[in-house]
């Protein structure tokens, strides 16, 4: 995992169309991701090593528009914004998700909901693993950046998450106003980008986790459109303070992602009691957290496997990462 940020330029390096096949695969693990109640598309996007370069690529389409509207040099200033976008990166990651989501948001929805207690334990596995990840990013530590006050962040955020998963459950919406699920979507968007803070759980807290699956399983592009006009404006207005964040911030960033990744794993606890069901006829609230009851072997094995997963995925990104160095020191070395 890169231990600094990626620096801005004119230009970005042109990506290797081998690595096409991969990022599609990496944008249908995303877009899975975010279909299930607990688990951050910014999680799967921190573990295959695409995080930084698409914070820093969203930052640069917004700046585009940005620049489009308001100046200077409009045309020249937003071509130029364009220009730092890795769209080789960027294409294959949107397409894959998009594939993600309109393959099988119903089958997934029909597994988190036929199977809780097996999903929940596949991607506890998945998100236990993955706090790896944020914490082996960390930069050096400067004397700004004291462990005990570290620690604490850890804790703050990691509670926080906690309590925000604590909430989920609330009474499925059936026909949302379409003002809802635009304010909703801005939100919900946010968390795509966010270690540890599931859109989806958001959804669901606010009771469209279901209408939304629906609407994509059914086609509804009306639903969907304005869905994706809220998303649209979430994104632009978050992205620049996360990328601002991860530039200046990076040690406390991190240490923050990894706490909110921590908390997010009471979402995932395989083994919950059904929430309260109100005078309402519905479910509200999250269930609460029981000693491992059966099934027992299954959600076991379901989150070794998703431990598994993302261990291979480390590995396997660490030694890419190690070769791609070594070829930048032997080329800068015969220069």
């Amino acid at each position: 995992m890169t231990n600094t940020p990626p620096t801005d330029t004119d230009t970005v390096p042109k990506r290797s169309k081998a690595l096409l096949p991969l990022d599609l695969i990496r944008g249908f693990l995303i877009g899975s991701a975010e279909l299930v109640p607990g688990v951050s598309g910014g999680t799967i996007a921190l573990v295959t090593g695409v995080y930084d370069q698409l914070i820093d690529s969203a930052a640069h389409v917004v700046s585009a528009a940005k620049t489009l509207v308001t100046g200077p040099n409009r045309v020249s200033g937003a071509l130029a914004e364009l220009r730092r976008t890795d769209w080789f990166l960027v294409i294959p990651v949107l397409l894959g998700m998009a594939a993600a989501v309109f393959t099988i948001a119903g089958v997934m929805e029909s597994f988190v909901t036929g199977n809780p207690e097996l999903a929940r334990g596949l991607f506890f596995g998945l998100v236990a693993a993955s706090i790896a990840v944020p914490l082996r990013m960390l930069p050096a530590r400067s004397t700004r950046q004291p462990v005990l006050l570290g620690i604490l962040a850890f804790i703050v955020a990691a509670a926080l998450a906690f309590w925000m998963t604590s909430l989920a459950g609330g009474a499925d919406v059936e026909n949302p106003p379409l003002i809802a699920v635009f304010f909703v979507a801005s939100i919900a968007i946010c968390a795509l980008v966010v270690p540890g803070v599931s859109g989806s759980f958001f959804l669901l807290a606010v009771g469209m986790y279901s209408t939304t699956l629906r609407a994509v399983d059914s086609r509804d592009f009306g639903y969907l459109g304005i869905f994706l006009l809220g998303a649209i404006l979430g994104l632009a207005v978050f992205v620049n303070i996360l990328k601002y964040f991860l530039h200046n911030h990076r040690w406390w960033t991190l240490i923050v992602m990894a706490g909110l990744m921590f908390g997010s794993l009471r979402a995932l606890w395989p083994w919950q009691s059904s929430a309260e069901v109100g005078a309402d006829g519905e479910e509200h609230g999250a269930g609460g957290l029981l000693a491992p009851v059966d099934p027992v072997l299954g959600p076991i094995l379901l989150a070794c496997l998703g431990a598994a997963v993302v261990v291979i995925l480390i590995v396997v990104e660490a030694k890419l990462a190690s070769t791609k160095d070594q070829g930048d020191g032997t080329d800068s070395t015969s220069a």
